[in-house]
């Protein structure tokens, strides 16, 4: 009897251990998904930042170009 209460006892630890490492081995995988999720998102919206950036600079340079055409007509008339 006491035989198998220690035998009960260890494999009770073992099953213990085996499920601590699992569940951090999870935990693990939960936070490196979470974090590659977070690096794509991030990198999307650098994306989308900078299309919006180049958009902005070159109508800026449009108008501007217009703008200095308009004044040296007006200037040369």
């Amino acid at each position: 009897m006491r035989q198998s209460i220690s035998q009960f006892e260890v494999a009770f630890e073992q099953e213990t251990t085996l499920e601590r490492r699992r569940r951090e081995q999870l935990r693990r995988r939960a936070a490196n998904r979470s974090r590659a999720r977070r690096m794509t998102r991030d990198e999307q919206e650098g994306k989308v930042r900078f299309s919006v950036l180049a958009a902005c600079l070159t109508a800026t340079v449009a108008v501007v170009v217009v703008a200095m055409f308009e004044a040296l007509s007006f200037l040369i008339a």
